[in-house]
Order: structure tokens, then sequence, then C-alpha cells
């Protein structure tokens, strides 16, 4: 725990992978918690170590030491600490000399000198600048202090200084979310330019953060809103300046569900743009051309009024499609996640989620249903063969899946984005985050063809329910086939060991597996009465 400032300039420039892999860090740590005994090779070492344990972290600490042990000037002991960093054998012997000749004109032994500059030379591969690693500390005790005392308007500040990074929007979301807040979505009577501070627990997604909506259109739908909140599409195209505010614009606002609160189904909205758009720009015309009168402007308000109430009859996107849209527009879904309809029936194919991997050992086989967010096709070194890094999110986190050739050739063709696929491999634990080595992939629609067999457990179900489920497996004919279980007391006992009874139905009532007949068999007997056999 940093106690002072100081500390946290040395964590900055101790938490880097040379500092951590020398083991400096580790040290650092057992010297100022007492675990492991401070020594310095000379005296005068102490003033300029002893912020740091007697450990050389930096730069300016090797500068000193040089100057006050050799009596190298200050540019001198910049040439040691260039030369150091370049690391040329020649260089580096000609400075050890003078920085042995140094120490004994100050009377210095040799052996101590020698010993001292091993150190010099070991730990300048790792030292780090002090006056950068000061900056960093103090940029980082501000921000942490904005994030623990202001979180609200800190990620705000964030996500706005990130609009046009989709990845780190994303990021900074669900970091959001885990603090606690809301990160409300975009909507085109609430939202500003810029995230905007909603409440004390939420902020307002930025209409200049979605996708195809620049700050020149943004601005012209907040400026055009002062006069009055937008009551419909057509109003909105009728106020905004449609050269700023064009057809991509409108068509990414309605994607991404901002114009939600006009109480129209979005592909309603979306197959009807075009037309109202040309009816938009005609009357946006004439009266920037002064065409209209007072007279025609009343007529041609009513008629536009109309038009609100008579948008293309069609049915809503489909709910894939509709987040898919969201995702493509925001970077992350607002509706819902694609995975939220298979979430009752995936602990039937899955051996964890993201959050169990740390109940698994390394080597494990895991077995894992997730949407495939990024795909990063690329070729091994040794053979140069194809293989893809994917990044799957499943509605817990996301993980590395690594599909290397020998799996790739095989399943390279469901290696496709969104899509949601089951995914069975080997956990690997050897690096700091885990990773999956992909085994087999397919799309999660065709696990239901891997089931061979379906077993109901019937124990205390009512009699009048048997009619209804040979009814529903009728319905689902196929040939997979169907045991009925009941658990029973052996007769004359109270012990609560059981008896097993297991029939299969007839030929006749053999059935299809799919998502649909699950659901139903759970809606009929309850979610846990149903096994399925892989």
């Amino acid at each position: 725990m940093p106690e002072r400032f100081e500390d946290l300039i040395a964590l900055l420039a101790l938490y880097r992978p040379g500092p951590i892999g020398s083991g400096m860090l580790d040290d650092f740590m057992k010297r100022k918690h007492g675990l492991t005994p401070i020594k310095y090779e000379h005296p005068k070492l102490e003033p300029i170590l002893k912020e740091t344990y007697g450990i050389m972290v930096y730069q300016e600490q090797i500068m000193q030491i040089a100057s006050a042990l050799a009596g190298f000037s200050l540019a001198q002991a910049d040439i040691l600490r260039k030369a150091m960093g370049k690391k040329i054998p020649e260089v580096m012997e000609k400075q050890r000399n003078n920085f042995t000749h140094g120490c004994l004109k100050n009377g210095i032994k040799e052996s101590t000198a020698t010993k001292i500059f091993d150190l010099i030379e070991y730990f300048s591969g790792y030292g780090f600048n002090k006056s950068h690693s000061t900056a960093y500390a103090l940029i980082s005790y501000r921000t942490a202090y904005l994030k623990a005392n202001y979180p609200v308007e800190f990620m705000t500040a964030l996500l706005t200084s990130e609009r046009d990074n989709t990845d780190k929007i994303v990021t900074y979301v669900n970091e959001t979310q885990q603090m606690g807040l809301k990160v409300l979505p975009p909507d085109i009577n609430e939202s500003e330019v810029l995230f905007k501070v909603e409440n004390e627990s939420s902020i307002r997604f930025g209409l200049l953060a979605i996708k195809n909506v620049g700050k020149g259109a943004s601005e012209s739908i907040v400026n055009a809103r002062a006069a009055g909140k937008y009551k419909s599409l057509e109003d909105l195209c009728g106020r905004i300046d449609l050269r700023l505010a064009n057809r991509k614009v409108l068509e990414s606002l309605i994607k991404c569900g901002a114009l939600d609160s006009f109480g129209f189904l979005r592909a309603r909205m979306f197959t009807s743009l075009d037309t109202i758009l040309e009816r938009s720009q005609k009357l946006q015309k004439e009266k920037s051309s002064g065409q209209l009168s007072f007279f025609d402007q009343t007529v041609s308000s009513n008629e536009f009024g109309k038009a609100a109430e008579s948008l293309a009859d069609c049915k809503e996107w489909p709910e894939p499609q509709l987040l898919s849209f969201e995702k493509d527009m925001l970077g992350f879904y607002v509706s819902g996640h694609p995975l939220a309809r298979y979430a009752k029936q995936l602990k039937r194919f899955v051996s964890c989620s993201t959050a169990s991997l740390h109940e698994h050992k390394d080597q494990d086989t895991i077995k894992i249903v997730g949407l495939i967010a990024k795909i990063k096709q690329t070729l091994t070194r040794a053979k140069q063969e194809k293989m893809a890094i994917l990044k799957l999110e499943d509605l817990d986190g996301s993980i590395e899946i690594l599909v290397f050739p020998r799996a790739f050739s095989k399943v390279s063709r469901y290696i496709l984005p969104n899509t949601i696929v089951h995914i069975r491999g080997t956990l690997n634990l050897t690096e700091d985050t885990p990773k999956i080595i992909a085994e087999d992939l397919f799309p999660f629609e065709e696990i239901y063809k891997l089931i061979t067999a379906m077993s109901i457990n019937l124990s205390g179900i009512k009699e009048n329910i048997f009619e209804t489920l040979k009814t529903l497996l009728s319905e689902h004919k196929g040939n997979v086939p169907i045991y009925l279980r009941l658990d029973t007391n052996p007769s004359g006992k109270q012990a609560p060991v059981k008896s097993r009874v297991q029939l299969v139905v007839g030929e006749n009532l053999y059935v299809l597996p799919s998502e649909k007949l699950i659901q139903e068999l759970d809606d009929l007997l309850g979610e846990d009465r149903l096994s399925l056999v892989l």
C-alpha cells in the first residue's frame, strides 16, 4: 500500500516487464516491509538510495552515484547513462575505467568501486527516468483521486476523451458498470453532443460517439432541439439541417435506438426514412428559397403532421439483427446480449463460463459458449500455416481463444464475426491471462445435433401432465430416444434410499432436439427435470 507520493513514483518505475522479470520489484517490496535487510556498499550511497531502500531504480540515481563517488561532472554522468543504454562493450569498458579511477582518487577501494559499477551496470538495464515517473505518478494520483471521489464525472470525462475509439469506449463502459454506475443509451431528446452526467449514478451516451454521426450533425441536432423536444422522425427531419445530418446519420440513429423514444419500431422508421427525407428536403428547399407563403407553410405543416402517423407497416427486425446494429453503431449491446436468450440452456452444454475459469486447472478440457467479438487471422512463425486468435464474449466476460492450424483447417468456415459458437478446448494458465486452445468449434445452433438421448424425471409429476407431454413429443418427431425416469422409495421403508425405474418411450415418440422443444419441456415440467446426453 503506497504511504507517500514517492511510493507512487517508484511503483510506476518498477511495474514494468524488465524490473518484474529481474526480481527488482519483489526485492523492493521486501525491503520496504522490512523482510530483507537494506545494505549499502559504501556510506555515500545511502543518501542517494535511501528513498528506494538501497535499490538503484532511477537513471538519475546512477548519475548521482557517478558524481558523488567518482567525481563525474553531470555531463560525464549523462554520458555514462547513455552508454549503459546502448551497452557497447568497448564504451562500457572505458566508462568502468573512468569510474574506478575516479573512485580511487576519492579514497574508495578498487574492489568496492568494481562492485558498485557491477551493480550500476546490472540495474541500468532496468532503470527509469525519475522525472518521467514523477510526472506519470502525479497524473495517476490526480486521476485516482477523481475516480474515487467523483466517479460519475470522471468516467463521463474519460468516455468523452475516447469518443472516437470504439474499443476504448467498450472497455470504459464495462468499467463504469463494474463501478455500479449506468451508461444510458443515446436518446435524441436527452443526449448532448458529448457524454454527460445524467444523475449521480448514470451517464448519458453522447451523440458524437455514435458511428457515422459527426460533430456537425450532433451540433445541428442539439441546437435545433433548443426550441423543444422532437416528437417524431418527421419532426426531426423537418427541423435539423439535412445537409449536416444526412441519411447515413439518421440510419445510424435509428439502428442504435436513439429514436426509440418516438414510440415506433426501428424497422418501420428505417423503411420509411427515404420517403420522409424526400419530403423534408423538398420543404426545406422551398422554405430557403422563399417560395412558401404563410398559408403554404401552414398547409405543409399539417400534411407533414399527417405523415407522422403513416410510417411503413412492417414487423420489427429480429432480435439478433437489432443487437447486431446496436453493436455496430455503439460498440456494445444496449437492449441485451445475444447470449441472453440461451442463458437458461447454456448450463447443459458448458463446463464453465469466463467467470468460473479460475476454478479449473491448467490443461483442463473446457466447454464454453460465447460470441465471437474479434477475429485476427495470422500465420504461424515456423511453417507459415493459417491460424486465428479470437476474442470470445459470454455473459460474464471475455477470453482469448487460440485456433491453431490443425483445428483451423477444420473449423475456419464457422469463424465469423458476431457468431455464437460452442468451443471445446484446453485451458492454458501459463500466462498472466487465461487462454483456451480450441480443439473443436461450431455454431451453437448445431449443438442440438449432438444430443443422442434425452431423459425426463417424472417423479412427483401429476398424471394430467402425461397427455400433454405425449402431445408435445409427437409434435417434434425425430430419431432421438426419450427415457422416462421414476425415483421411488423402496416399499415399506422410511429410509431416504431410492430405487430408480427407467423406461424408453415408443419409437413413435422419438424426437428431433431443438431449442424450442427443450424450452417447451422446461416450461411444462420444470427446469430441473430434463437431462441431455451428448
